[in-house]
Order: structure tokens, then sequence, then C-alpha cells
């Protein structure tokens, strides 16, 4: 039966929703030219047509379109648990699939309010929070109101019950499902006022216990990373990177390794040699017998992280000033009045991102160079088809991207360079090529937290209270500094904070809540520094900090009475307590320690958390993002180092790069969610950040000695206790 011509096979609308396109699409059931229907597969639509947020089928199934990557934050069940909410949606006849990469289409307002479909800063459930209330509540309008037009009923007499229209006084009902049949869509769809969504004390899917939609196929193996993409004569791929980021290689046996079976092609890069092979193993062992001349006149030879630190210092020690990122009041004057003067250095190393997947990427350039697949995991769906067309010299709308699970992100899946190599691969393999990167690979060449050292000096009044903060911050890195800096929930009136920075040749990136790790160690060590010296409790002299900012004093006074802070903790032990702000997130953590001099481990046995994020969309997942934050937090406390020497880094895999164990977390980890209705906050990096201050404050208590160097490696610990 021909199709008919005028687009009646499907009834939508298209409204500009906050800046979110939405469609109703009733494709279940398909009208023809003589008026009869028959049931149709959804694959029968071209993917333009199924570009859409809301699918609603004439069986009741509703299909909601899930726009961010899903890497473990749970966001691919949030996002969904929003719109259904407006929608008064039946959970159990909701269908999550995958958004198509459009940016324009699926993308929230963010880096100076340009559209973008990413997964960073913890922005993904804030940065459409709004968008899909009111694309939930437009979409449950045209509903109401199609159901009033076949009902000849005012629309205010209708109300919603989940997937069901209702008209109270004559008792009739229509499902959703049953709705489709007979759709129509006014001429002007109404922005539905922020009154008329949903009042929270309403809401049956928001701040609800739901089950994760991902976690059974993650359960059962049937979810579909990227490394598990097998696609027709795939060939694998394998790149040399050498031993110093930036070398530029020269491959004097190219003939040798050509005559290897298997080897389909050498793919010269600027900064790599790549192979690819028939399989993985083959290109795995050519890669072994790889003989190349490096030029290693780069920026990173010489880097030694250890030596330049000393190097940080003397820029931190000098006069003149950096980058200022904030100054407030009179820093200079008022540390110079004040009754008492305070200065400390605190020093963090190179963190490496430990992702669980290892970086891999699919891409199937065309014969022609006119056009490319990939299949991949990444934070940044919406520019891979404009990164990968730039490599080609062709139109973004010609690369098709399959977003794959992601293993894994942590900030280092926001680049494209993986995907990027493994395009070149293919390119010149005339093969699809899978590209994995070993875990030595991603180790040795990946990108990383930066190298960083803070120095605080302070002034205290004649009643010890803090009058002045300067903060100087030393590294390679601008933004991946600077960021958790401010005190903007501490009264300090005079308050400055400059950055100067070194350039190491060093492949730095984002790593869970950026700057926010190292400064907000700095921060609330510094803090408790100055309390112990003026005789004041380390809560105390936080309550007198936040005393105009009530909501994080509310998490302070939450995390204070759940580790029951004003009673001594078991002899042997002792609790330390830091705060920060991340992502819009505010949260209070508090830990109890011990400490095993003759080995310099320290075991953390309890630690508590409140935090104030908005509205919790979905609490068992923020549960979850605040544990792993903290497990996270702590590996990289007690752990994590990457050192690097005459350019070159020292750690290979998991066996000198360590991560926290199972035997080391903690025996209990309790987090407190304070209520509100205001709108959601990050929370995927909100709690690593006041991990570090919470210990190194706890081991004070205990020990009377500072640690100021990350990580507290048992060496450090057992020099800081012999100092």
């Amino acid at each position: 039966m021909e199709k008919s011509s005028n687009n009646i096979s499907r009834r939508n609308f298209i409204a500009a929703a906050g800046g979110v396109t939405l469609a109703i699409t009733a494709y279940a059931l398909y009208p023809t030219l003589s008026g009869k229907k028959r049931e149709i597969d959804p694959s029968e639509l071209s993917e333009e047509k199924v570009n859409a947020w809301v699918h609603l089928r004439n069986d009741g199934q509703i299909t909601i379109y899930n726009p961010a990557s899903e890497m473990g934050q749970g966001s691919m069940t949030a996002l969904p648990v929003i719109l259904a909410e407006e929608l008064d949606a039946n959970w159990d006849q909701v269908k999550i699939e995958t958004a198509p990469i459009n940016v324009e289409t699926y993308g929230f307002k963010a880096f100076g309010n340009r559209k973008v479909m990413i997964n960073v800063g913890s922005r993904t459930v804030m940065g459409y929070f709004d968008a899909l209330r009111q694309a939930g509540a437009q979409a449950r309008y045209i509903l109401l109101h199609s159901v009033a037009q076949h009902w000849s009923v005012p629309i205010q007499e209708l109300s919603t019950a989940p997937s069901l229209v209702q008209h109270e006084a004559s008792g009739r009902k229509m499902t959703y499902g049953e709705i489709v049949d007979i759709l129509t869509v006014p001429e002007t769809i109404p922005e539905i006022p922020t009154s008329d969504l949903k009042n929270p004390a309403d809401f049956r899917l928001i701040g609800k216990e739901i089950a994760r939609y991902d976690i059974p196929a993650k359960v059962d193996g049937t979810a579909q990373f990227a490394m598990d993409i097998q696609v027709p004569d795939m060939h694998y791929g394998i790149l040399e990177r050498g031993k110093m980021h930036g070398a530029k290689p020269s491959l004097t046996n190219a003939a040798e390794i050509q005559a290897l079976e298997g080897i389909i092609a050498i793919v010269p890069f600027e900064y790599a040699i790549g192979i690819v092979a028939t399989t993985l193993e083959k290109a795995l062992a050519a890669k072994t017998k790889l003989a190349i001349d490096w030029d290693q006149n780069v920026a990173a030879q010489g880097h030694d992280s250890q030596e330049d630190l000393e190097q940080y210092l003397s820029m931190a020690d000098a006069s003149s000033d950096g980058k200022v990122l904030h100054s407030v009041g009179d820093v200079r004057a008022a540390l110079q009045k004040g009754e008492k003067q305070y200065a400390a250095v605190y020093k963090n190393d190179y963190i490496y991102h430990a992702q669980m997947e290892p970086l891999n990427a699919i891409a199937a350039v065309a014969a022609d160079g006119q056009s490319a697949e990939i299949w991949a995991g990444t934070q940044n769906p919406g520019s891979i088809a404009p990164t990968v067309a730039k490599e080609l010299g062709i139109e973004a709308d010609q690369v098709k991207l399959n977003l794959c699970y992601l293993g894994g992100g942590l900030g280092r899946r926001s680049t494209s360079d993986y995907i990027i190599e493994s395009v070149k691969l293919s390119q010149s393999a005339g093969k699809p090529v899978k590209l994995i990167w070993t875990r030595e690979d991603d180790l040795q060449y990946g990108m990383y937290r930066p190298l960083s050292l803070q120095k605080l000096e302070a002034a205290t009044d004649s009643e010890g209270q803090i009058v002045a903060l300067n903060h100087c911050i030393v590294g390679d890195g601008s933004n991946l500094l600077a960021s958790g800096a401010r005190n903007e929930f501490y009264n300090i009136p005079n308050q400055a904070i400059d950055l100067r920075l070194a350039k190491n040749g060093i492949r730095i990136k984002h790593w869970r809540a950026v700057g926010h790790g190292p400064n907000k160690f700095a921060i609330e060590s510094f803090i408790d520094e100055i309390a112990v010296d003026q005789g004041q409790d380390p809560l105390d002299i936080r309550r007198a900090l936040m005393k105009s900012s009530p909501r994080a004093l509310a998490t302070l006074e939450k995390a204070a009475d759940m580790a029951n802070w004003s009673s001594p903790p078991a002899e042997g032990r002792a609790r330390g307590i830091a705060f920060g702000e991340r992502s819009g997130a505010l949260c209070t953590g508090i830990c109890e320690i011990s400490v095993n001099e003759a080995t310099g481990k320290i075991r953390v046995h309890h630690f508590w958390s409140a935090v104030d994020a908005g509205t919790i969309v979905q609490p068992d997942n923020v549960k979850a993002q605040m544990e792993g934050g903290i497990i996270m937090g702590m590996s990289s406390v007690f752990c994590e180092q990457l050192t690097i020497k005459n350019g070159e880094i020292q750690q290979s895999n998991f066996h000198d790069y360590p991560i926290l164990r199972i035997e080391d977390a903690p025996e209990s980890i309790e987090i407190a969610m304070m209520p509100s209705t205001d709108a959601p906050k990050g929370i995927g990096e909100a709690s690593t950040p006041v991990v570090a201050g919470a210990i190194a404050n706890a081991f004070t208590a205990l020990t009377g000695k500072r640690l100021r160097h990350l990580p507290f490696s048992p060496a450090r610990v057992r020099e800081a206790l012999l100092s």
C-alpha cells in the first residue's frame, strides 16, 4: 500500500519548550489512504521522523528518549523520570531509548547559553530539569486537549492519573494509548506556567525509589559497551605513543612490520605509530617489534614532578602576582593588620582517571571518504560528528555516531582523541577499525589531573576570627586548577585568589570535581590549622564562618549530628571535618580514622556526609553517587600517584598505580540528603572534594601532625609522624 504523501502516517506537534523540542508521535498504527490501519514496525519510520522526546503507542507504551550518555551515573533513568512526572505517565509503561545525536533537539544550554549534548561538571540533571518538566507538561496538555475536543467538555474539567485522562463529572476515562487514535493538536501550544506544574508534594516519581533502567542489562551482560561491539569486516588498531608526551616518532623497520602476518596498515601519527591488523593479538605482537627513533625535543623533556613542586613553591613565593581570579576587600592590608598571621603550603601529585573500561572506539570510514560511522562511549556526543567531519573534510551530517554505554568517564571521555585516532586508522586501512588503548597506553599517555601547589595565607582578629585569606595556586592547566578555590559560603571579608601557570608539556584533563579536590583539601586543612592554633573546635570555627549561609550551615550541623561530633571517638581514633561546594551542591563530610604508626597506613572506619543538592530526582542514585565519590576520593588520597622523571611517566599499570581495594573501604558510609524544592544541583562530584580535608584534619586530631602533600602514602605518613 502506497503511503500518503502528506505525512499523515504520524500525528505530531513540535513546540519550543524552554529551548527543548518536543514531539508526540503515534507510530504504532499507520493510517492508509483507504482509511484502514495496519501495525507497522517503528523502524519503518525514518530516523528524522523518530526525532522527539516522547512517542506514544496505541498499546499504551510510552517511549522517552534519553539525551545523556550513561556512564554509571544514572542519568538514563533520571531524565525520563523528570519528563514522565509532568506527563503523569505510568512508569511501568515507559520504555527508555537513547536519543539521536541532534544537539538542536536534544541539547541543553550551557557554556555561554549555547546548546550542547555533553555530560561534564555534574550538569546533566540540573541542565535538563526545567526543560523536561515543561516538555512533559506540554505533552500532558496535548492529551487533555485531545480528550476535551473528543468529549466536547471544557479542558478544565479533565484531570490525569497515571497514563489516564478522566472526567470526574461523567465518570469517563481514556488511557493514553486510546488517545493516540483521537489525538488533535491545537494551533498554539501554551508554555505551562511554573505555577501550573506539579506541586513537589504531589510527585509520584521524582524523589521516589525507582530502579535504574540500565542495571538489568548490565547484570545479565546484554548491555552494549563500545568494547563489546563487532561490525562486519572489522579490523583492530593499536598505537605506540612512546614514553614522553609529545615526542615525535620515526619508524625504522616499516618493511619488517608490514611483512608480518595479518598486518593491514602502518599509520604514522605526529606523536605515535599506528598498526591495523586482522586480530588484536597480531596488532599487539607487531607493536612489540616496532623500532622507533623518538624526537624528544618537546616541552615534557626534563620535567620531574617532585622537583618541579619546589619550582612551584618559588613561583608562589615570588612577589609578583599571577592572574587574579577573585578579589574581595583588601587582603594585603588585612593580613598586615591582623592580630595573628598564618601560612601553609599544600601539594598535589598527578592523578590518572583509571576508568574501568579502557578507551576504545570503532570507526568505519566509507571507501570514498565522504561518510563515516562511529561506535563509541563518549561524554560529549554532540561534538563527535563535527569533529570527525572536520578531520575528514566532509559535512557533519555525513557522520553517524552510535552512542554506547560508557565503562566510566570521570572527565576523560569528554575528549575525542581516541575517536579521531580510530577514524585515521580506518581511513588509512580502508576497513572498519576498532582502536583499543591498552591499560598501559591509557596510563602512560593519558590525561591527568594536574600537578599543583596551593599556598595559603590568613590573618585572624583579636577574637580569633579569620579576617583575611589569600590563596595562590600554581600549576599547569588554568581552569583545571582554579575551580573550588572561592569561599562564597564562608564569611571572610578580605579574600584573594591568584593563579600562576607552569607549562610542563604533560597532557592534562578534568578529573572528577576538577580543581575542587586540591583546593578544598588546602582550604579545609588550613582552616583546621587556624582553629587548632586558636583553641577552637573545627566545627565551631566553621559555624561562625557560615553565619550568612544557612543552607551550608545546615549540612554542617546535619553531618555533625550524624557523626555524634560532640561525643569523644573510641580510643585510638579521631574525627575530621570538611565542607565543600561543587556544581551548586553543598556538602559536609566527616570521617573517623585510626593510624597504624608502624606501617603508616591510615584506616577510615566511618564516613558521614550531608548534602544539599536541591530537588532529589533519584534518592538511591544520589546516595550511590555520594558513596562512589567518597570511595574515589579515598583512593586518590591514599593510593593514587603518577610521578614523572625526565618527562617520562614512571607508572605503567595497576601494579604500580594502585587504586583503593575493597578491604580499605570504610565500615560504614552514611549519606543524608537535605530536603529541598529548589532546582536540582550537580551531585556526581559533590562528595569527592571534602574527603582529603576531612582525612587530613582527622589525622591531626589524632596525632598532632600535619599531612600537606597528596597522596598520603605510608611513607609520607611515617615521615609526618617522625617530624
